[in-house]
This record gives structure tokens, sequence and C-alpha cells, in this order.
């Protein structure tokens, strides 16, 4: 291989003892590859800090303020993993996002990648340095810094895989693989050795933290394969990939981070342009006679409460915390054993639904709320547990 893109997760550098061991790792690859590109999250929980702290300062902090404050925590990040690197005798050198060429719309906290100019990187690969880019982020036309949204290192990496023409791409994480669901809380979950870009997507809509839902849109669009690894393991892996013609569930996925919104107004244009203006994006809006319904991230809540207060004084506004289950995979909307199981478990856990939405790779359930001994119960009515 000539080149290839590796991305660590904040799970992955999180102190300096495990910068140690995403250095060796990275060593360990630029012994066997010419070209090494590594982008990195903020360590550990710092991106989460900073919110928090910006958020003491004001409850909606402007977005600007927020991209030029979050994206520092990927700076540190690179320029420590590149001293690194440097004193364990291989040459590194960090760059920013915008160091490294990449150009973004004029989004705020959700921008996305326009174009990226390979020649900095290309000059630094040809002195034979070890380049770190600092994931999540780029700059805009007005040369202002820009993020990507939260996991947006994730896309960094995947669109410089495609920019530089890379042979592989690598996410590593603390876990090994994209799991039938979140190990954390189904353990009886298992890894999956392929998905398909489709299904992977249709997970990362869900909800589920483990890719950046642009990067696989990315991969899908110019076909280039992700893998997703651990750091602290050479077992294991998952490939992203082609369509598998394969139907059967491949992952379950509980989002229980979502508000759903009600409001008294007969203009569904009008509210949803208004939303659509302030970079509110929302799951689902519908209108029954002068109600509507909207469904929107919980990080979200007070952007939209603030909106709709400013905006519409008069409406009757009703918020509520809501539970998605998402069950995945290619054609199971045409396998009736999978649907006969599925209202078996809603009819037994006597679950209150709100609304139940098909496509060709996914089930969605909405509900108020649902017990984890529940979700174990349909992860082995719907997916065999580890051999």
């Amino acid at each position: 291989m000539n080149t290839v893109i590796l991305k660590f997760g904040g799970s992955s550098v999180a102190d300096n003892i495990k910068l140690n061991v995403v250095a060796e790792k990275v060593i360990a690859i630029k012994k066997e590859v010419k070209n090494v590109v590594v982008v990195v999250s903020a360590q550990g929980k710092t991106t989460n800090q900073f919110i928090k702290e910006a958020q003491e300062l004001s409850a909606i902090p402007k977005e600007r303020e927020m991209d030029m404050l979050l994206s520092t925590g990927e700076q540190i990040t690179a320029s420590k993993l590149s001293i690194l690197l440097n004193r364990k005798g291989y040459p590194a050198i960090s760059l920013t996002g915008w160091q490294a060429g990449i150009q973004t719309s004029a989004i705020h906290t959700s921008a996305n990648i326009e174009q990226i100019c390979v020649k900095r990187m290309e000059e630094e690969l040809e002195k034979g340095n070890i380049i770190v880019v600092a994931g999540f982020q780029g700059i805009d036309e007005n040369g202002d810094i820009t993020t990507l949204g939260r996991g947006g290192s994730d896309t960094t990496a995947v669109a410089l895989q495609v920019a530089l023409k890379a042979d592989k791409c690598y996410i590593f994480s603390d876990v090994d693989g994209i799991y039938s669901a979140d190990p954390n809380m189904i353990t009886i979950a298992k890894r999956l050795d392929e998905i398909s870009f489709d299904e992977m997507q249709e997970v990362a809509d869900a909800g589920a933290k483990v890719l950046h839902n642009r990067c696989i849109q990315i991969g899908k669009k110019f076909d280039c394969d992700i893998m997703a690894k651990s750091t602290f393991s050479d077992k294991g892996g998952t490939k992203i990939c082609k369509q598998i013609e394969v139907s059967e569930v491949k992952s379950i996925v509980k989002n229980d981070n979502l508000v759903g919104i009600q409001m008294e107004h007969d203009d569904f244009y009008d509210v949803y342009e208004k939303l659509l203006q302030n970079n509110i994006i929302v799951e689902s809006f519908q209108k029954e006679d002068n109600k509507i319904q909207f469904r929107i991230k919980k990080a979200e809540q007070n952007k939209v409460q603030e909106l709709l207060e400013s905006e519409y004084p008069l409406s009757c506004v009703k918020q509520k915390e809501l539970v998605k289950i998402s069950i995945v995979g290619y054609g199971i909307v045409q396998d009736n054993q999978v649907l006969k199981k599925v209202i078996t478990w809603l009819k037994e856990g006597k679950m209150e639904i709100m609304d139940i939405q098909l496509t060709q790779s996914k089930i969605e359930i909405l509900v108020k709320k649902i017990e984890n001994e529940r979700l174990i119960k349909l992860h082995e009515e719907l997916i065999s547990s580890v051999s």
C-alpha cells in the first residue's frame, strides 16, 4: 500500500498513556506503508466539557464562537501526537483542518466539506512526514473556522481518503468494530464482519454513536471501503462496503435523545422555513388541522424553545421526551418472519406506540419509554447471540 488514513477517536487519545499506544500503532503501520495520514478527535470528553462551560456563559452561545472553541480540542490532540511521534524518531507534523486544505460550507456547527486542496499535505508526505490532521473542522469562504458536527472527524478521514486517493481508511475506537446493538447496553450483541453502506447509514441516522453519517455517504459515493477497528487490539474489525444482498437484521439501535414538539399553528410552511433558516434539522414533520408536530435532538431543545417563543409567542407549545427503536437490515421489511416477531414483541411488552415507519432497510418504532430488558428480548428474537 502507498497511502493509508488512520482516524483515532476521543477514547483512543484520552490521556498520555493512550496517546503512546496510538503512537506505537501509527509507527507500526508507517514501517509498512509509505504515506500515513492520521486524523484525531479531541481527547476524551473534552468537547462535552467545552460545551458545558460555554453554556454556563450563555444558554444558547453563538454558533460561530462555538466552532472557534470546539475546534481547539482536536488541535491539542494533533499537536500532542505529533510531539510524541517526533520524540520517538518518526518525523511528524500537525495540521489544522484549514492548513490541511479542507474548505467547507458556511454553516457553523454542521458544515459540509466542499473541497480539499491537498497541495500542503502532498508536500509534507513527500518530505517523509507523518501528517496528523485535527479532525472535525475546516474553513469557509469567509475565512471562519467551521466544524462538521459531532463525530465529524470520521468524515474528515474518509474525505481525505478520497482526496489523497488513499488505499485504506481505518476508523479506530475503543470498540473492535460495529455491533448488532450497543454492547454496553446489550451484552449479547455480536460484532459484524461486514455491513453495507446503506445499512450503516440507517444505523448512524437512527442515532447510534458509531460512525458520522456523512462519512458513510462519502464512502458510498466514491466506493471507498471503511474499516472500523479497535485501537487497543489487532483482532476483529468490521468492513463497511457495498450492498450485501442478505436479508437479515443487522442492528438494533435505541435513541433516547429525542424530543417531540407539538404546537398550535396553521402555517406549515412558515414554521418549517423558520427551522431551516436556523439550521435546525427535524426528524419528522406533520400537520393535522391547526396542530404541527415534529421531532428534534435534545441538544437542539434550548435553541428551538427560544425560536418558538420569539417567533410564535401566542402558540401553545408542548414538549415530551421520546425513544426511537430502529431495527436495521437490508430487505427486512419483505421478511414476514421478522415483522411477525416485531409485532409479537410489541404486544407482549404492552408498549405505548407513538408511530411506526418502514423503509427498505429499517423498521422504526417510536415509544414513550422502554426498558433495556425489553431490548435484550428483541435482540434474542431477531439476532442470534454470539456463539
